[in-house]
C-alpha cells in the first residue's frame, strides 16, 4: 500500500508564507519601476553599450526602446509579464523579474529595433549586465 503524504499545517503555514513573500517582492519589484524608470533606462541601455552586448547607431534610441519596455511592464498584468519571461524562465537559479523582463525583451524584440545593428554575448551575460542596473535602482 502507498504511503499518503500530508504536510502539517506548520509546514503548510511556511510553505505560504513563503510564497506569499515571493510574490510580494515580485509586485514590489513592477510598482518601483516607475520611480525611478528615467535612470534605470539610461543605466541598462548604456550598460549594454559599454559592455559591447548592444551594438547601435543611435544609443538614445535604444534608451528610448528600454523606457517603452519598462513603462509597458509597470502597467501589465501578471499573464503578460509571464508569458513574455516564459522562454528564459530558467536562464538563472533565482531571477528577478525585471531582469528577466527586459532581458526576455532584449533577446526577443530588441534585436529586430532599426537602431541596432546586432546583440552579442550570450542570454546570461546580458541577463547580468541588465541585473546591475537594475539591482543598483531597485
Amino acid at each position: 500500500m502507498a504511503k499518503i503524504f500530508r504536510p502539517s499545517t506548520r509546514e503548510s503555514t511556511i510553505l505560504s508564507k513563503i510564497e506569499s513573500s515571493k510574490e510580494h517582492a515580485r509586485r514590489q519589484a513592477i510598482r518601483g519601476i516607475q520611480d525611478c524608470i528615467d535612470n534605470l533606462s539610461n543605466g541598462v541601455a548604456m550598460k549594454l553599450v559599454e559592455d559591447n552586448l548592444v551594438e547601435t547607431n543611435n544609443k538614445n534610441g535604444l534608451e528610448e526602446q528600454v523606457k517603452k519596455c519598462l513603462d509597458k511592464m509597470s502597467r501589465a498584468e501578471d499573464f503578460d509579464i509571464d508569458y513574455q519571461t516564459a522562454e528564459i524562465r530558467n536562464l538563472v537559479k533565482h531571477p528577478h523579474i525585471v531582469s528577466l523582463y527586459l532581458t526576455a525583451f532584449v533577446l526577443e524584440q530588441l534585436i529586430n529595433h532599426k537602431d541596432v545593428i546586432d546583440i552579442f554575448g550570450s542570454d546570461e551575460e546580458i541577463y547580468y549586465c541588465i541585473h546591475k542596473q537594475v539591482s543598483r535602482y531597485l
